[in-house]
């Protein structure tokens, strides 16, 4: 098995640690990218705020000091939640920087040596919500646009042996997610309502499904986006 050196913006918490958690075991070399350092991140750990672009990109200079990035994992999110009349446009500027243009700058910056190599995986972390959810404008266009990327970037990237997917989460049990819906809260009871499964995803789940979409045997899927989400997506069709 190759060791690969991973890439993970938002790798503190939620899905991106248990991601990093995963590679690690497995043994590759994941690289976190956040605003705060977690206290047993299971590799190497980049703080820094991404919503500042110039950070971000000071910040990728010293990750790519340290050598290639094979793979990159576009995860760090943003939400602002708001119905359409009442969607500061200020949030939805903030929530598209973090959720897409975060993404588009790490993945320009490791994307010379995958290409050089022949080889490299780009992963987009999106959201059951691009198929349709209220209240979600801003963070559902944003996530949205990084589906679209995923199936740009897979026709560019089509003859290099760089693929590109996005992973679609349904609702997960990540601080993230329980900081807008509390247990007990009308929040939570909605989107239970809206899983057909009953429940809400684990981030070992998510990251099952990414780390599949990085592996050897991935190889020939790009352009897609796999939806982890317990039927929600079925069930909103």
């Amino acid at each position: 098995m190759n060791s690969r050196r991973v890439l993970i913006t938002g790798a503190s918490k939620g899905i991106g640690h248990a991601l990093a958690v995963r590679l690690a075991e497995a043994g590759h070399r994941p690289v976190g990218m956040a605003r705060t350092a977690p206290a047993d991140f299971p590799g190497e750990f980049h703080t820094v705020d991404l919503a500042d672009r110039a950070a971000t990109a000071t910040a990728l200079d010293d990750v790519l000091s340290g050598g290639a990035v094979d793979a990159v994992v576009n995860n760090v999110a943003l939400v602002r939640p708001g119905m359409l009349g009442s969607v500061d446009l200020d949030h939805l500027v903030d929530v598209y920087d973090v959720n897409v243009r975060v993404a588009v700058q790490v993945t320009q910056a490791a994307l010379p040596a995958m290409t050089a190599q022949g080889w490299g995986r780009i992963i987009n972390v999106t959201s059951m919500v691009t198929v349709g959810k209220s209240d979600r404008t801003s963070y559902g266009a944003a996530k949205a646009a990084l589906e679209f990327c995923s199936r740009a970037w897979a026709g560019e990237l089509a003859t290099t042996g760089v693929t590109v997917n996005s992973v679609a989460p349904g609702p997960t049990e990540t601080e993230l997610f329980r900081g807008i819906n509390p247990p007990g809260s009308a929040g939570e009871a909605r989107y239970l309502s809206g899983v057909p499964m009953g429940r809400f995803g684990r981030p070992s789940e998510m990251a099952a499904a990414i780390f599949f979409l990085l592996s050897e045997e991935a190889g020939f899927i790009s352009g897609q986006t796999l939806r982890v989400d317990g039927g929600g997506s079925v069930a909103v069709a």
